[in-house]
């Protein structure tokens, strides 16, 4: 089987991607850059490569939720994106075309159904996403992680499978950490970082080294350089605390299972993905949420992990590093009392979601596509 794997959301497509068949021939469709105007490499792009799947980098327009100078220029790109996804497919003739989400989608789901193309999309959201309910008319089957998008979707259409958890290799911690008996404490913002909270944990770090480890995701952009700058931080500290700062651009998939099953604690942004892997881990996350994401998800997720008991919301407008250090030393003090408090979502369906998934997909190569409007 031929199958186009569309990125968006990284992680459900990875995991899908690694549960297919070996015989399975997989084009991937993605940006090869994190932010507009950045030339920092995205992860799923690099991801990809690494695996040696082939990778289509395509440039088309984005929807943007404020005002920028990349906003014109990125509106005119979306032809150029669909005239590229529809050479893409007609070259390739895959028999399904499978999208998680994101800008990226939209030409590349519009052209397979001109194509007459099967189409699977999935939504990670706790609701639904922007270019998902677009494309919700054009797919084949609608895979849905959580019952509460259902009702954004056509139901005879929509399939509840769950959302897709890698398979975690759960090995020797391979991060060195210099005092063991000191809590890990996880700082990611997603898989492009976060520069607002690389500037609050820079602004705390000695106080949270003097009592914790500290493992950083910071990202890649290249307009801020914070992984450079928190670097040269990092190395002006006393050794004995510049050994409990571990420092990365990105972490590797394959690390993420170790990371989070040691982690005391992990701050982040509010993405479903994380807030998916929390949940899996049973990890306690402070959170703080993006502002300007699509819908208020951010805040709607982490809202939800709070009100299930493992997690706590901080508003980014009334936050600075003191208040973050407070926040992270009151949680860690009283960890014991963040526990998921319904058991509903001790039992969600982690690890059938990834085979639920390829059933959809292997059933609607199967069947011709046919016109939906």
């Amino acid at each position: 089987m031929k199958i186009v794997l569309i990125g968006g959301h990284l992680a459900p497509a990875l995991s899908v991607l690694e549960a297919l068949p070996k015989d399975t021939e997989i084009l991937f469709i993605g940006r090869k850059y994190g932010f507009e105007g950045d030339r920092a490499l995205s992860l799923e792009y690099k991801t990809i490569t690494d695996l040696k799947i082939p990778f289509v980098v395509l440039n088309t327009g984005r929807f943007q939720r404020k005002l920028t100078k990349y906003t014109i220029p990125s509106f005119f790109k979306l032809p150029f994106g669909i005239a590229k996804s529809f050479l893409t497919l007609s070259k390739f003739r895959p028999d399904v075309v499978v999208g998680f989400g994101g800008y990226v989608s939209v030409p590349v789901v519009l052209c397979a159904y001109l194509l007459r193309i099967p189409i699977v999309i999935h939504e990670q959201t706790l609701e639904a996403g922007f270019a998902n309910r677009f494309l919700a008319r054009f797919a084949t089957k609608i895979c849905i992680s959580w019952q509460t998008s259902r009702k954004y979707f056509q139901k005879e259409k929509t399939v509840f499978t769950g959302n897709p958890i890698r398979k975690f290799q759960i090995s020797n911690f391979k991060f060195q950490i210099e005092d063991n008996k000191l809590p890990i404490i996880y700082v990611t913002g997603g898989s492009s970082g976060s520069h607002f909270i690389n500037r609050l944990i820079e602004g705390c770090i000695v106080q949270l080294l003097e009592k914790y480890n500290v493992i950083h995701q910071t990202g890649d952009a290249q307009e801020f350089h914070d992984y450079e700058r928190l670097e040269r931080l990092r190395n002006s500290l006393p050794t004995k605390l510049s050994l409990r700062y571990i420092l990365k651009k990105f972490v590797d998939p394959q690390e993420i299972g170790d990371l989070l099953s040691k982690a005391y604690l992990v701050v982040s942004r509010s993405g479903v993905n994380i807030i998916t892997e929390l949940l899996y881990f049973e990890k306690p996350g402070l959170l703080i949420p993006l502002p300007f994401a699509q819908n208020n998800e951010q805040l709607k997720n982490a809202k939800f992990l709070e009100n299930i008991g493992l997690g706590k919301v901080l508003q980014q407008a009334e936050l600075d590093s003191r208040k973050l250090f407070q926040a992270i030393d009151l949680m860690i003090h009283n960890i014991d009392n963040y526990k998921i408090n319904n058991k509903e979502f001790k039992n969600m369906p982690y690890k059938n979601a990834v085979q639920n998934i390829i059933s959809v997909i292997n059933y609607v190569a199967k069947v011709k596509s046919t016109k939906v409007f």
